[in-house]
């Protein structure tokens, strides 16, 4: 007993060792965020301004919509609140541009060819569906949409949607749009399919943030995340049961996979469920997966869904 202690204790340390080690070659890696603040300078602009605004961020003003557009978003009065607000919270991006160059050190460690974006914070509002856009060289980000879940703003959205709207998951989001890019959506329709997609996504946009709490990753609360863990086993013996792994119908994707307040079992423990149990069960596939088998990042990433699940050995004790 004491050398087989032993050896999982010198697993561990060597384990530290070998991560400690991979965070020093990443925080080497040179990023250089260039940040721009689109709100700040056009809440503070007015008319006048409207030529030079125009020839500093000529991608955010489409030919379509005239100038009249913007010198009425000037006078508005709700859009002058939107960005007093927004000026309250983010007087300053000092802390979110440090938590991006420390994302893009990551990604770039992983995927060297990727270029650090031109960062645009802008003002979207609140059009939450689109809070982070990334396009390769630029990044826009709706500052509008972190300004803390109980906002007044946010009165009328239900809260399972809100609960995201911090300024913490700024940095989280960016890694999801990135790591999207990484990722082809399955061609596999099957409910496994979809559910290995999400835990590649989550488990590249964890490599991306590994300082983040796994439940930061996934979007849920410290008690969401609690009751995924708790019930993991019971979850997946429903799937196996009710034969849902090779199934094709799409009405799994709304109970189990998109964002809602519960998951929808049609048991009585519903409404204690946090919503898209399935992507939490995809994730603990892939992190089996990669825990039984000796595969790079990228190699697994690359990986069939059906043979992630088959190779995983994923079994949740009770």
């Amino acid at each position: 007993m004491r050398k087989i202690l032993t050896a999982i204790c010198l697993c561990v340390l060597v384990s530290c060792v070998s991560g400690d080690q991979k965070e020093k070659e990443i925080s080497q890696i040179e990023v250089d965020l260039d940040v721009k603040r689109f709100d700040q300078a056009f809440s503070s602009a007015d008319p006048k301004d409207l030529p030079t605004l125009k020839e500093k961020f000529p991608y955010l003003f489409l030919l379509e919509y005239p100038d009249s557009v913007w010198y009425n978003r000037m006078e508005d009065t709700l859009q002058i609140q939107l960005f007093e607000e927004v000026s309250a919270a983010f007087s300053g991006f000092d802390s979110q541009t440090k938590a991006l160059t420390k994302l893009f050190q990551h990604v770039k460690y992983y995927y060297p060819e990727v270029v650090e974006p031109t960062v645009v914070t802008v003002t979207s509002d609140v059009d939450y569906r689109y809070r982070v856009i990334y396009a390769d060289t630029l990044l826009l980000i709706g500052l509008d949409n972190y300004l803390g879940s109980d906002h007044e703003f946010y009165k009328g959205i239900q809260e399972y949607i809100r609960k995201d709207f911090m300024p913490e998951r700024i940095a989280v989001d960016v890694a999801e749009e990135v790591a999207k890019r990484e990722i082809p959506m399955p061609a596999n329709r099957t409910f496994v399919a979809k559910m290995v997609y999400y835990g590649k996504l989550y488990y590249l946009m964890h490599q991306f943030l590994p300082e983040e709490p796994e439940e930061m990753i996934i979007g849920y609360t410290e008690e969401e995340m609690d009751w995924a863990r708790a019930n993991q086993s019971e979850i997946w013996r429903y799937f196996i049961d009710s034969d849902l792994l090779f199934s094709t119908n799409s009405k799994l994707e709304q109970r189990f996979l998109s964002p809602a307040p519960f998951s929808k079992f049609y048991l009585e423990f519903d409404h204690e469920s946090p919503g898209r149990l399935g992507r939490f069960i995809g994730w603990e596939i892939v992190k089996s997966y990669m825990e039984n088998n000796e595969v790079s990042l990228q190699q697994m990433l690359e990986k069939p869904a059906e043979e992630i699940f088959n190779e995983s050995r994923y079994k949740p004790s009770k």
